[in-house]
């Protein structure tokens, strides 16, 4: 039987989030599932690396730490945990959970896998079949970097959660799946909802993209009157409850600082959003211009008459490639005329990169307590100090490594009032490049297996 309502717990909003936040939301009050979103574009190429270093690894590690903070009550709750925390290794994030329930002394506990998102190890195969895999940005094929390619991973949606769900898993760890449809697939799953009913999945998806950035939706990096937002050491994560006609109210636990009103959540819907009528996912088009907000009062904010379309044939691919080196350092420079001696040492130091001939592809300074956020826009002040903080990038490694050591010279032998230099010579790093395609759905499966400890 269909429940009437599901409450639907966002417990992280990214790899590296309030460690604390999921197991408030597992305690403070009741809820139905817990979504912890910790995947980025970048991180796909972080964990790929460290996979590869490591065949255990490539999932994000916090979220063992987390399990066996919220096992217990999961276990006793009957409460789901849907996670995306598999990176580019779900079955070794599975093991790890299972080893912490084995240390718990929990039994019984149903782990569902989602794999097949990870297409790395067949662009080869996909590009001879006639699979351009286009930048969605500047239209260069994927041939064009393939090998380079550090990791390449389709979206998945809500469809093969809704299956682990079926097969009567208790935990489900993902790979790259879209972070809506760690919310959207629960909704699916309890309320019976067809994959071709666009409007209710479309709301779904609305709902997901509020849950997916963690308390940003009950007050954290909020715009508005962010002075007035209450007891913010203990931020309440949002809670979605939804219902069965898609309308769903966005609340948070009783007691937890922040905030749920129609301003919060109307600041994350306008999160990454290019054409508000077409927000494209894997299981339809949401139209966000359809969506209504009522503000309840007590930190619930209704969301209802939410709009959407048929989904598109094709899965967005989240590709990542080495593209070179950059290395990064600064140095403070104290009043009086801060900011005229930090320009004058970035001056300094170009003319002086010039001179030995390097070749960056792009070197960047910022003036920090300057103009590093508004750029051109700054307001002209007199500061007690400004970070002139410079970077450079190049496929040359050895003009990188030049550059880290052109830096702690300009203490001696540039501007006067400078500190702030720490840690050595800055060391290059490898650049990783973004590389967004489309994949057309009929070339790649999915597989979920559910697995009891």
């Amino acid at each position: 039987m269909a429940k009437d309502c599901i409450r639907i717990a966002s417990g992280q909003g990214f790899w590296g989030d309030l460690l604390t936040a999921p197991l408030m939301q597992v305690s403070k009050g009741e809820i139905d599932y817990l979504m912890l979103d910790y995947l980025a574009e970048v991180t796909m190429s972080i964990l790929q690396k460290q996979k590869l270093k490591n065949p255990a690894l490539g999932y994000a590690k916090d979220l063992v730490q987390t399990c066996e903070d919220v096992l217990p009550y999961i276990s006793s709750k009957g409460i789901k945990l849907i996670t995306n925390g598999g990176g580019v290794n779900p079955e070794g994030a599975r093991d790890a959970v299972f080893a912490v329930a084995k240390k718990l002394g929990i039994k019984g506990l149903k782990i569902g896998v989602v794999m097949g998102d990870n297409i790395l190890m067949h662009i080869d195969g996909l590009i001879a079949e006639g699979h351009a895999m286009n930048n969605m940005e500047s239209g260069r094929p994927i041939s064009d970097v393939k090998d380079v390619l550090l990791s390449a991973n389709v979206y998945f949606g809500a469809k093969p959660i809704v299956e682990a769900l079926q097969a009567g898993a208790d935990i489900v760890i993902t790979g790259r799946t879209t972070d809506t449809g760690l919310t959207l697939a629960p909704m699916i799953h309890e309320f019976g909802w067809s994959f071709e009913d666009w409007d209710k999945l479309a709301s779904g998806t609305v709902a997901g993209h509020i849950n997916e950035c963690g308390a940003q939706a009950s007050g954290g990096n909020f715009l508005g009157d962010w002075e007035s937002l209450p007891d913010m050491a203990n931020v309440g994560f949002p809670i979605i409850e939804a219902y069965p006609d898609g309308s769903f109210i966005v609340t948070k636990h009783n007691g937890t600082g922040g905030a749920v009103t129609r301003e919060t959540v109307s600041e994350q819907l306008m999160y990454e959003i290019g054409d508000p009528s077409e927000y494209i996912t894997p299981d339809c088009i949401a139209d966000f211009t359809s969506i209504h907000l009522e503000d309840l009062g007590n930190d619930k904010v209704k969301v209802y008459g939410v709009k959407g379309k048929p989904s598109t044939p094709f899965f967005k691919v989240s590709a990542s490639y080495e593209d070179g080196y950059v290395a990064f350092s600064s140095l403070t420079y104290s009043a009086p005329d801060a900011y005229k001696k930090a320009k004058a040492a970035d001056t300094i130091l170009r003319k002086r990169l010039e001179q030995l001939s390097l070749t960056f592809d792009e070197i960047r300074t910022e003036f920090i307590g300057m103009n590093a956020c508004h750029g051109p826009i700054a307001q002209p002040i007199e500061p007690n100090e400004v970070m002139m903080r410079i970077g450079v990038r190049s496929q040359d490694y050895n003009a990188v490594e030049r550059f880290g050591k052109e830096i702690a010279p300009l203490i001696l032998t540039g501007p006067p009032s400078v500190t702030g230099f720490a840690g050595g010579r800055p060391k290059p790093s490898s650049v990783v490049a973004y590389f967004p395609a489309l994949l057309r759905k009929d070339t790649v499966n999915h597989s979920v297996v559910v697995t009891e400890i």
